[in-house]
């Protein structure tokens, strides 16, 4: 493809979309028309378990190139980029590769895209991806911007992969990240999100030892809707004393193809906050922490947990971002929200947290069309759905933990 037809493609119009398309985040029913129309192709053939309710699931292939620094290609092509920063290959065939901390690598992914002009994409990890500090950006050819990808695009998708806690080893056909395909303008408004609290709640108050979770008042989410999101807060008055995760240094190798496989314990470590509710983060360690309020996120809708840096660069929230339709919600009213994972690390100086401070956003884009299958239904992945603690499904559930399997309890 041309930088010409790149740019061309670049520009989405509402002339572009045809009569009667909705507007918004392709379902999983057009996802799957979207795969038959060829809009996303593999020589691989895409099974039915990659498809999410908002998103579908990206395949690596049977190479890694390592590089010695990141980069975008700009006006070129990645493949003709890559020799000006390759440092030689792994390969992921067969027992897969290990990819070293803190080194980057590009991955071409079995997946290529060829979008409608009237269709952009958008790219995000894996929750579990992100929950291990695997910091993982799709790039395309002459792309100037990170896990975009512009209406009309047509060409091939490669992942760049950074593992900043953990060496890990990935084989070909793994899904470390997810894309999302979107129709137009989709986001919502601070109007819209208020409105939607109102009659379908997004935020519900954690349960007490005699008080059942509750939606919080609309006054409440009112206050914490701004900016185009609704800001979250750090959970860390829990009854235990534990608050979260801290990655360990210099730990064994994290197999990512390997589910509840890994012994906590041997990669991280318990947080306690002080008495009065206080977090000091200590410089470039990764933390995993919890949302004080209870999520919800409406069959209608889908969002996204973005980077929210409060401080001027002290600190980062959240790498991995998507949130199908259906998390923590159920339309019998026996669940009420689940808690937001906060993937965090604080840069250059030590850095305070307190419970309650806002320090993560979620923004909400319109669906299309309703799912066929919401996110914790039927086979569609749910391990997250109602969840009280934030490792990820790599690890033995601190359920087992408590057996004595790994010696380090999870959240109560």
């Amino acid at each position: 493809m041309s930088s010409a037809s790149h740019e061309r493609g670049q520009v989405l119009t509402e002339s572009s979309i045809k009569s009667g398309e909705q507007l918004g985040v392709l379902a999983d029913v057009e996802l799957r028309r979207a795969v038959a129309e060829g809009w996303v192709r593999s020589d691989a053939e895409i099974s039915e378990g990659s498809y999410q309710p908002a998103s579908l699931d990206l395949r690596l292939g049977p190479v890694a190139h390592r590089l010695r620094s990141s980069f975008l290609p700009s006006e070129r092509r990645v493949e003709d980029r890559l020799g000006d920063y390759s440092m030689g290959s792994v390969s992921l065939r067969r027992d897969g590769g290990i990819l070293e901390k803190d080194r980057p690598y590009l991955i071409p992914l079995l997946e290529e895209v060829r979008l409608p002009p009237s269709i952009r994409a958008k790219a995000n990890p894996r929750s579990s991806i992100g929950r291990l500090d695997v910091f993982t950006r799709v790039i395309s050819d002459y792309g100037q911007r990170f896990d975009d990808l512009p209406a009309g695009y047509a060409g091939p998708l490669y992942l760049e992969v950074v593992s900043r806690s953990f060496t890990v080893r990935v084989r070909e056909g793994l899904s470390l990240n997810q894309l999302r395909l979107i129709r137009g303008s989709a986001k919502l408004s601070d109007e819209r999100i208020r409105a939607m609290h109102g009659s379908d709640p997004l935020l519900f108050k954690p349960a007490t030892l005699t008080d059942p979770p509750v939606a919080f008042s609309q006054d409440y989410v009112d206050s914490v809707v701004r900016g185009g999101g609704l800001f979250l807060s750090v959970d860390l008055m829990e009854p235990t004393g534990r608050v979260g995760y801290r990655a360990k240094k210099n730990s064994m190798l994290v197999d990512l193809s390997k589910m509840q496989a890994h012994a906590i314990g041997d990669y991280w470590e318990e947080v306690k906050a002080e008495k009065n509710g206080r977090l000091i983060l200590e410089p470039e360690e990764f933390y995993l922490l919890v949302s004080e309020e209870r999520v919800s996120i409406p069959p209608g809708v889908a969002a996204e947990m973005t980077a929210y840096d409060p401080t001027s660069g002290e600190l980062r929230t959240h790498y991995a971002g998507f949130f199908d339709p259906g998390f923590g919600y159920d339309e019998t009213h026996q669940l009420a929200g689940s808690k937001a994972v906060m993937e965090v690390r604080a840069h250059d100086v030590p850095f305070a947290l307190e419970h309650g401070q806002k320090i993560a956003k979620l923004e909400f884009e319109r669906m299309a069309s309703r799912p066929e299958r919401l996110y914790g239904t039927g086979s569609v992945g749910s391990y997250y759905q109602d969840q009280t603690w934030a490792i990820s499904r790599h690890f033995i559930p601190p359920e087992s933990a408590s057996s004595g399997q790994t010696g380090l309890p999870g959240f109560s």
